[in-house]
């Protein structure tokens, strides 16, 4: 405790954004002056629950933030006299127990299953997202992308790539290890990779890093958004999750098996059954929106079909080729979730899911290593594939039947979850479109 009220001290700190997370991922932030750091740590941070989406009725309204030291970070583009540092925070009740509809918690509860079944989960996520022009009369926002690139450019996109190096040094400077970054498929789209690292910590920087790159942008004059579709007819942008469970004991990654045609161990295709099994369930939680049905759909590399291959980007689960002496990056990729997901509840029903698969004995059918954009309906279902949800209300019908992605969630989370997304789904389907509009307003 002393050795971060010290390093905040060092480092200059005015103030302290102590964050945390609702159930649909977004950013919450309480300030408190730097002074109050140390009384913080000891006795947490007293807030109204009931003004958070999904958190509490207002008769049982109290909560506590609890920080969590290990996140102190500070935030590099604030500016010297008013410095500020951000801590990410676990929500306890008022009895110091953690509190059921914290996403954080969660998670954690899931990553403590797997240690008892003798794993730790690893995983790391590719966030895709678009830099837009704003606009600066006042209308509303509309996507005009900032660059006109393609795939890994850069001579054409210059001030892009230079925006993309600033955010880079944002996230080294806020403690993230970042691999490589570069511009994605669609105009004004990028990716940026960070280090693989264990679920919670890797749910915290992915929560990080979207927080960064809007702020980043911002300081230029965009707007960064993870939207999944924002723009009709071009590639949207996906959250791809690699993924690995290592032996808790000895470290040792528990999907590789050199003897297997693809390197992979019983232990993974217990794993990949799992969330095959459990993929129209949890598409809901990892592709949220009504937008994000927008991206899920064939001809733009946006994986519907669930099944697995080695080298089939339109499977729903890819597994990355095996390279000799690099055994513990055996990994598989799954493919359907979306940057506007919560990281924390995400990877909660990705990890039950696998290990659910693991715990039942399940397996996986064989791998569907041909286009799959290029059959007819009648061949997938021959061969027993199906697709995930269309809508966000088919897959929120989805969540509501199963018991394995619920528990996940828990409860609380699951019926407030549901609720919430419930409301957006009919909220959107009663809506009548331009295109409508244009399609039968003089015709009919």
């Amino acid at each position: 405790m002393n050795d971060i009220v010290k390093q905040a001290q060092s480092d200059n700190v005015t103030f302290i954004e102590l964050q945390f997370t609702d159930i649909l991922g977004a950013t919450k932030s309480v300030t408190i002056p730097a002074t109050q750091l140390e009384d913080a740590l000891e006795r947490g941070v007293w807030f109204d629950g009931s003004s958070i989406q999904g958190f509490a009725r207002i008769h049982e309204s109290d909560m506590v933030l609890a920080l969590d030291a290990s996140t102190y970070r500070v935030l590099p583009w604030t500016a010297a006299e008013r410095r500020r540092a951000r801590i990410i925070c676990d929500i306890q009740r008022p009895d110091g127990g953690p509190f059921e509809g914290d996403p954080r918690f969660a998670l954690r509860r899931a990553v403590e299953r797997a240690k008892k079944m003798g794993f730790n989960y690893n995983c790391g996520p590719e966030l895709e997202f678009f830099l837009f022009r704003k606009n600066n009369d006042g209308q509303p926002l509309t996507p005009i992308p900032h660059d006109t690139g393609g795939y890994f450019d850069f001579s054409t996109v210059g001030e892009a790539a230079r925006i993309r190096t600033e955010i880079m040094l944002a996230l080294e400077a806020m403690g993230m290890k970042v691999e490589a970054g570069h511009h994605e498929v669609a105009i004004g789209q990028h990716e940026i990779d960070f280090e693989y690292a264990d679920a919670l910590t890797t749910a915290d920087n992915a929560m990080t890093f979207k927080y960064v790159v809007k702020a980043v942008a911002a300081r230029h004059d965009l707007y960064a958004t993870f939207m999944p579709k924002p723009i009709f007819g071009i590639n949207g942008s996906g959250m791809h999750v690699h993924q690995s469970l290592a032996d808790a004991s000895t470290g040792e990654n528990a999907f590789f098996d050199g003897s297997d045609e693809y390197r992979l161990s019983p232990t993974a295709y217990g794993f990949i059954a799992g969330q095959l099994a459990h993929a129209r369930a949890f598409s809901s939680v990892v592709a949220p929106t009504v937008n994000s049905y927008k991206r899920l759909t064939p001809g733009y590399e946006a994986p519907v079909y669930i099944c697995w291959a080695q080298t089939n980007r339109s499977a729903l689960i890819r597994i990355p080729r095996y390279s000799p002496g690099r055994e513990n990056s055996t990994r598989i990729e799954l493919r359907c979730p979306d940057p506007s997901c919560n990281p924390y509840m995400a990877f909660a029903a990705m990890l039950t899911a696998g290990l659910d698969g693991i715990e039942q004995g399940m397996t996986p059918p064989p791998p569907a290593n041909e286009d799959l954009y290029d059959l007819e309906a009648a061949d997938l279902a021959l061969r027993g594939i199906d697709t995930m949800p269309g809508t966000l209300g088919e897959a929120i019908g989805e969540l509501e039947a199963s018991s394995v992605i619920r528990a996940a969630l828990g409860e609380h989370i699951a019926e407030w979850y549901v609720r919430a997304r419930r409301a957006e789904w009919d909220e959107y389907r009663i809506q009548v479109s331009q295109w409508e509009i244009d399609r039968y307003l003089e015709q009919i």
